[in-house]
């Protein structure tokens, strides 16, 4: 990171935390996180890459471990699916198993070295380069909204567009029309909450141990004492944080069958 001024915690953090950003309107809503878009495309197409390459080569004699192990990947979730959805599971299933991989690669960004990447994009990105996606509010909100979107696709599909509108007002209370407000209003928070709880918590977890990584290496930068405190610290929370990158990505791939499930449901 290249240091035009006195290096200082606070400039070290936000160094790292500055989006590569690029503006296609006025106003900070038309601007592009460049660097949050690069990472998770190229991601998306590694692990649809990968998911293909063992595919290709996949025999229905004794699978090797490749493609043993996307065999276990894939009935893991198809079970999990099964276990809540009870219909055509044939578009459910590969979805959640594509949002799953995606969101499992993005989250494992958190674990490589900061610097380093920084170092490696500073060509490109003088100003900073955000490696985790999931990391960035906007990467989230978009997963979130492209599923709330098929739910509301397939509760429309299901229940025909009157059938919809009739769910919105008339559940859970009862269709009597001095009810329709209530109903409505009820229905349009749970409408809301889904895709804020659905991307504001694989957000936070991710942000919240990206923070953590810095604070750690800073921690390290500051003599001999600090790194013999940061690298056992770094250890433990690098283990701990697989657990948090593998749990975020089941939670979001089973909310994403969950509300799916749900729209093909009726009170």
């Amino acid at each position: 990171m290249a240091a035009e001024h006195e290096l200082t915690p606070s400039s070290y953090i936000g160094h790292h935390l500055s989006f590569l950003q690029h503006p296609v309107g006025e106003g900070g809503f038309w601007t592009l996180n460049l660097d949050s878009l690069i990472t998770a495309a190229l991601l998306g197409i590694v692990g649809i890459g990968f998911i293909w390459w063992v595919v290709r080569g996949a025999t229905s004699g004794v699978p090797n471990k490749r493609q043993a192990f996307v065999e276990l990947l894939c009935e893991f979730v198809d079970k999990q699916a099964k276990d809540i959805f009870q219909g055509d599971r044939r578009f459910i299933a590969p979805v959640a198993l594509t949002v799953g991989l995606w969101v499992l690669l993005m989250n494992a960004m958190d674990f490589l070295p900061v610097d380093i990447m920084a170092w490696l994009t500073h060509p490109f990105a003088p100003h900073g380069f955000r490696i985790v996606p999931t990391a960035d509010v906007n990467t989230t909100f978009a997963l979130a909204l492209s599923v709330w979107l098929l739910m509301i696709y397939f509760s429309i599909a299901v229940k025909g567009v009157g059938g919809w509108i009739h769910e919105l007002f008339c559940t859970p209370f009862g269709s009597n029309p001095l009810l329709w407000p209530a109903n409505f209003l009820f229905n349009l928070v749970e409408y809301v909450s889904k895709p804020l709880s659905h991307s504001l918590r694989l957000f936070g977890n991710m942000y919240a141990g990206e923070i953590i990584f810095l604070l750690l290496w800073m921690l390290a930068g500051a003599g001999l004492g600090g790194t013999l405190a940061a690298v056992p610290l770094g250890l433990v929370w690098a283990i701990f944080h697989i657990l948090i990158v593998l749990l975020q990505a089941y939670i979001f791939m089973m909310l994403t069958i969950v509300y799916i499930s749900m729209a093909h449901e009726s009170h």
